[in-house]
This record gives C-alpha cells, structure tokens and sequence, in this order.
C-alpha cells in the first residue's frame, strides 16, 4: 500500500506556527484529542511526568495503526496544556503546587472513537502505563484566541503572556481563567533542546 506523508503541523501553520513578535489572532476549530486531567508543579509532579508517558504510547499506536490499515502517514502532533488554578493569582505567585492542566494531543479527522478505542486497549494489553485510564479521546472548540510564540525557558513567558493579554483588551475582549484556559504547545522536544532555544505557542481564548 503506499504511503502518504502528512505534515498536519505545516497545514495548520497558523495555528501551530505563530510569529515571536507578534500577537496574532486565530480562531481555533473543533479538533479531537486524547486529553490527561491533573493538578501539581509540572517540574515536580509526578503525576505529570505519568500523564505524558500515557499520552505518548497511545499517539503513536493511532499513527502506526492507521498507517498499516491505509498507508495515512501523519507525524504525531505536539504535546500541548491547558492551564488554571482555584486562585488565579496562584500564576503570579509561583504556587505550582496549585496549579490545574489538562495534557492533551491532538488527533487528525482520520481517527475516530473506534480507532482511538483498539489503540488504548492495545497500549493497556502490552505496556499499561500507570494513568491510561486517565486518558479520553475528545473534541475542543477554542474559538476566538489570540497568541505569540515564545523562544526561550518557560520562566521567561511572563512577558508574552502579558502582550497576549494585552492584545486581548486592545480588541475589546475579556477571558475567565478558569474557563477560557492559558493554552500552550510544546513545539520542542524538552529532552534534547536547550532552556534558550524552547519553542512554545502561548495561547489565550477569550469572548468579547
């Protein structure tokens, strides 16, 4: 059977390829994910570092899987996180420890419920990482959402973020924290790249 290669990141380039000096405006369709719920520092949670070594195996038996049964060749999408907490100001402060995410990957058109379903089994059959029952294949609307892509450690994001807010109030809009959530994909892989050179989207939702 042959194979088609798919870059979904370059087809969704300005959603996933924003530029680093400026906010752009984007509005974000209805897309499908597997998605990981958790609470607790990303630096120190162990619970985290589970809820990625959850996501991952099953990424990439929905890519393998669709590739062999129709030769649909995609690369496995960034990892990405919504971030919240009880208290807002939690984010200023740097109580980590209270902060909420959901962990998710997005998933091309060509994966449904059915597929997503045989690839968790299999993962749970032959690997059973510690949270996959944690995992859930979903659709996400972000809708209207403005956004900048950071270069550098995640400690020094606190400027973009406050261009991306900024760039909100300039359009006349608003955001609740807790529903319209910091949105941010990890475009770099954290285990080979350097705190200076990390590549991450900073996104913000908002209504008007």
């Amino acid at each position: 059977m042959p194979t088609t290669k798919i870059d979904i990141k370059k087809e969704l380039k300005e959603l996933y390829n924003p530029e680093t000096k400026i906010v752009s405006e984007v509005t974000v369709p209805n897309m499908n994910f597997l998605m990981i719920d958790g609470n607790g520092d990303p630096n120190t949670s162990k619970e985290f570092a589970d809820a990625i070594q959850a996501l991952y195996p099953v990424a990439y038996t929905i890519k393998f899987m669709i590739k062999k049964s129709t030769g649909y060749d995609f690369g496995v999408m960034p990892l990405e996180g919504l971030w919240w907490s009880d208290d807002m100001t939690d984010f200023s402060t740097g109580k980590k420890d209270d902060w909420y995410w959901t962990l998710m990957i997005m998933q091309p058109k060509v994966v449904t419920k059915e597929i997503y379903a045989k690839a968790f089994a299999d993962v749970k059959s032959k690997k059973n990482p510690l949270l996959i029952d944690k995992i859930r294949f979903e659709s996400f609307e972000e809708g209207k959402s403005v956004q900048i892509m950071h270069i550098g450690p995640f400690a020094a994001e606190a400027p973009n973020i406050q261009k991306v807010h900024d760039r909100i109030k300039e359009l006349g809009g608003k955001f609740n924290g807790k529903i319209q959530k910091h949105h941010e994909i990890y475009l770099s892989d954290l285990r080979r790249t350097a705190p200076e050179k990390l590549k991450t989207v900073v996104r913000q939702a908002y209504t008007k």
